[in-house]
């Protein structure tokens, strides 16, 4: 039987990595991001205290078409992995880490 799942334990700074490359993205289907400012930093503060943050899940992509981007700046790479879910919480962790803005739910930055 075909493995339908597989644990991959990628560090916060490969996630990012991946991210700014841009072979880490949500699907077009994905909502934009919305959490305010307090979800963001309650993220940090939960990471900080060691406390866990939950699973990551992603597709593995075989189309360039149909992905948005995170953050504003313009990837390097096709996604070949789709962010499923945890799209709200990489997100956060990329703006703050790499220090640019993210389209919001209104389409701005």
């Amino acid at each position: 039987m075909a493995q339908l799942f597989k644990n991959v334990n990628d560090t916060l700074g490969g996630l990012v990595q991946s991210i700014s490359m841009g072979s880490l993205a949500p699907p077009d289907i994905q909502r934009p991001f919305v959490w305010k400012n307090t979800k963001v930093r309650d993220l940090f503060d939960s990471m900080y205290r060691g406390y866990p943050v939950g699973y990551l899940l992603f597709w593995k992509n075989a189309y360039a078409e149909g992905v948005k981007n995170i953050g504003s700046e313009q990837k390097q790479k096709c996604a070949s992995q789709l962010i499923v879910d945890g799209q709200q919480r990489l997100t956060s962790l990329y703006a703050v880490i790499r220090g640019i803005p993210v389209v919001r739910e209104n389409f701005r930055t």
